[in-house]
């Protein structure tokens, strides 16, 4: 299933999901480096090294076309331009035309919806754009905010998968939440 290139940025009431650009370094770096934000991750909090490695990587995608290929957009405040995070699609299958939502905004910013609406965005795109029938999300288990904005966005949650991951030495449970292309439909048109 080739996913066309989304017509970007995309704008919502007070946002603007864009692709990132060498000017974010600073702004990523504080996202990822932040202990809050590495928490649930599966990796430590990131060094400035690894900020540069993972912009450069975020730099040269386009969409997910494929499967394996990821979808990573810059969200900024419209009204001022400020980081507030970025949302993330990956292609998961395209045998099965599903995709994984993720999503990581600086805390700084928690408590204002923004998370929300990115996402809602970005499910949009998924389903509207890329045409994925399914949409899954995952956290760990201990992530209420992370669970409670999935299921704000409509998700629902399919499994409560125990001890599961071996993650930071030790074993981690986790959430996993899911949304049709029908369900979306139905949500979308309310």
């Amino acid at each position: 299933m080739p996913a066309p290139a989304p017509s970007l940025p995309v704008t919502t009431d007070r946002l603007t999901l864009r692709r990132f650009t060498e000017a974010d370094l600073d702004d990523l770096h504080r996202l990822h480096s932040h202990p809050d934000v590495a928490r649930y991750m599966y990796w430590e909090p990131w060094s400035r090294g690894r900020a540069m490695e993972g912009l450069g990587k975020r730099m040269q995608q386009s969409a997910p076309a494929h499967e394996g290929d990821v979808l990573d957009l810059a969200v900024v405040r419209s009204t001022d331009g400020v980081f507030l995070g970025e949302v993330h699609l990956q292609n998961v299958s395209d045998e099965h035309r599903r995709a994984e939502l993720g999503f990581a905004f600086h805390p700084a910013h928690h408590g204002h919806g923004y998370a929300r609406e990115a996402a809602t965005a970005m499910l949009r795109l998924a389903f509207e754009t890329f045409g994925f029938r399914r949409v899954i999300g995952r956290c760990d288990a201990d992530n209420a905010a992370s669970a409670g904005l999935m299921e704000r966005l409509g998700m629902r949650r399919e499994a409560h998968l125990v001890e599961n991951e071996f993650v930071k030495g030790v074993w981690a449970s986790e959430y996993l939440y899911a949304m049709l292309a029908t369900e979306w439909s139905t949500l979308a048109s309310k």
